[in-house]
């Protein structure tokens, strides 16, 4: 039977090791670093990207009735603070990650709309970055991987989406 003592100084050990992997990454400060561990990776195993961009209420919520289909936006039942911070270090990632393979993604769909699409945009991004973040943490791979199949967070129809 461990000790409470012992189970702390394990987590604590466990949530270091989280804090200096994101801290390698540009474009992660300490205190978003420490908002991602402390809040969201350090306390739960995810098994897909679906659960991460849920848990962070970032996943699409479809509408249909019928012939009637349409998005309505993100549902926002995840934590707010990771969803906050996550569309801050997406804004922060094409800034300073810009010849990165999220960042071209990025400007190839949004970077010529306007700015509410671009808007639109930067909380996709910041959905498929933190399931990138995910990842990288669960495999400790130096470079996030680049997914083969291009996935459509959010379908707006003024956006003229290049194919894949």
């Amino acid at each position: 039977m461990r000790t409470s003592r012992e189970w702390a100084s394990n987590t604590y050990e466990a949530t270091g090791v989280l804090v200096r992997r994101l801290l390698r990454v540009r474009g992660i400060g300490v205190n978003s670093a420490w908002l991602y561990v402390m809040e969201f990776f350090g306390w739960r195993q995810f098994r897909n990207r679906r659960e991460v961009g849920g848990l962070a209420g970032l996943t699409p919520t479809p509408y249909q009735s019928g012939e009637l289909s349409r998005e309505q936006g993100i549902g926002k039942a995840g934590n707010r603070y990771i969803r906050a911070m996550a569309i801050e270090i997406a804004w922060g990632w094409l800034r300073f990650q810009p010849e990165s393979a999220l960042s071209r993604w990025y400007q190839e769909r949004f970077g010529q709309g306007s700015s509410r699409i671009r808007r639109i945009g930067i909380v996709a991004l910041a959905g498929r970055l933190l399931v990138e973040l995910w990842r990288y943490l669960e495999t400790g791979a130096e470079h996030p991987r680049r997914p083969a199949k291009v996935r459509r967070y959010f379908h707006h129809p003024s956006v003229r989406y290049a194919s894949p």
